[in-house]
């Protein structure tokens, strides 16, 4: 029997992140949408996938003491899913994995077809006491970097970020903001139940939206009539922590793709100006066209470096949702532990620096910089606010800033930072 479409979709995501550097989100919505699976088959076909990438040093440690040679690398993610659903997913009978796995490898390679068949069927009777011997604080068993495991032990306490680093490696919650410039969120609502969506409303977000189980928002037609927009409980956190009025001028300095923007144009019932700065020419075609679906007309694309004031002290409110190591994001980017290093932190510690200068530049006497990273890193974070504003006595923070964190707040990790001009 051939492997399953949504085995192999998750197999060809794992190809593309591990052997083309490509982002597994994007991947995924590629390859998903190229193999037109159903809502069901797409929902497993992602868990498979963002499942075996997160646990990716995990899974590497079984087949590696249960595999006579190393794997090529083709063949080592076939093993990754096939172990994956052995050890975490109870819902599929270890023969099915087993079988799959191996037909996976065979349209990979026939050639090592029975290695694998070897190595999975000792996976099934040997996989979980490998799992078991792991002392339950191990990065190994955690399946994070040494170097991030000892960041947030040191910034959260050992207890905190062991469940910080199990819940990364569960699901992300499943958000979407009704489009208010376009429906409510009760209407919406009933509109989801009509399609089998099992929705509910999102606590403390009067637009937010939760969705328990299968459902492929970004292929609805109420994202194509702009209903609705997927984001997270924490993004739409900053956005109502902006708190833009009707009829003032907002900039946001890092628009794309467009979720936080729109959201913006939307809070102030699309009277004002909301200014979206993207350098990028493919990101600023991608951010015109959520605002052009979403009906967020207010809004205005410029394709310019953020880093440069567009208009300084022009604006009533200025949102930089910085770019960051995304550490608080991977549940719904699970290949971002691995891609990021102290290095890149620090990179990123710097470029935000700047961007924050250049923010404080273009708000208005009065108005408020809102300062956001979905990260969980001091110097990303706290530290690079302290920092800033020990050097501008004109700012100051207007309220206690928020750490949002995945295991505690079922969200994405946000740092957010409102200060004010005096």
């Amino acid at each position: 029997m051939a492997a399953s479409p949504a085995r192999a979709v998750a197999l060809r995501v794992l190809r593309r992140v591990d052997a083309d550097g490509a982002f597994a989100d994007r991947a995924f919505r590629s390859e998903a949408d190229r193999a037109a699976l159903d809502p069901r088959d797409r929902a497993f076909a992602q868990r498979l996938a963002y499942g075996a990438i997160q646990r990716r040093m995990t899974l590497d440690h079984v087949i590696d003491a249960l595999a006579a040679r190393p794997p090529d690398p083709a063949i080592r993610d076939a093993l990754r899913l096939g172990v994956f659903q052995l050890l975490w997913f109870d819902a599929v009978p270890a023969r099915a994995a087993v079988d799959q796995t191996v037909e996976l490898v065979k349209e990979l390679d026939p050639r090592v077809a029975g290695f694998a068949n070897a190595v999975m069927r000792r996976a099934t009777r040997e996989a979980r006491s490998r799992i078991d011997e792991l002392p339950e604080d191990s990065p190994v068993l955690l399946s994070h970097p040494l170097w991030l495991a000892q960041m947030w032990r040191q910034a959260l306490g050992p207890d905190e970020a062991v469940a910080l680093m199990r819940a990364d490696n569960e699901p992300a919650e499943s958000a979407l903001r009704a489009n208010e410039l376009r429906t409510t969120r009760d209407d919406l609502l009933r509109a989801l139940a009509e399609r089998g969506a099992n929705a509910r409303p999102a606590p403390g977000l009067p637009e937010g939206i939760v969705v328990d189980g299968p459902f492929d928002a970004h292929g609805s037609d109420l994202f194509e009539r702009g209903l609705l927009m997927p984001q997270s409980r924490g993004s739409m956190l900053v956005g109502r922590i902006v708190d833009p009025q009707p009829g003032e001028r907002v900039l946001d300095m890092c628009g794309a793709p467009g979720a936080k923007t729109t959201h913006l144009a939307a809070l102030m019932r699309g009277q004002g100006q909301v200014v979206a700065v993207e350098e990028n020419t493919a990101r600023a075609a991608e951010l015109e066209a959520n605002a052009a679906r979403l009906g967020a007309v207010i809004v205005e694309v410029r394709r310019a470096d953020a880093r440069v004031p567009v208009d300084p002290g022009g604006f009533d409110r200025v949102l930089l949702d910085a770019p960051c190591s995304d550490l608080g994001t991977l549940q719904s980017r699970p290949d971002a532990r691995w891609r990021k290093g102290p290095a890149q932190v620090r990179e990123l510690a710097a470029l935000q620096r700047e961007l924050l200068e250049a923010a404080a530049a273009q708000v208005r006497a009065g108005g408020a910089v809102v300062y956001s990273v979905c990260t969980i890193s001091p110097d990303e974070g706290p530290r690079q606010v302290e920092s800033f504003l020990d050097d501008h006595p004109e700012l100051d923070l207007e309220r206690d800033p928020v750490q949002l964190l995945p295991h505690r707040d079922a969200t994405d990790g946000f740092f957010i930072a409102r200060i004010r001009h005096r």
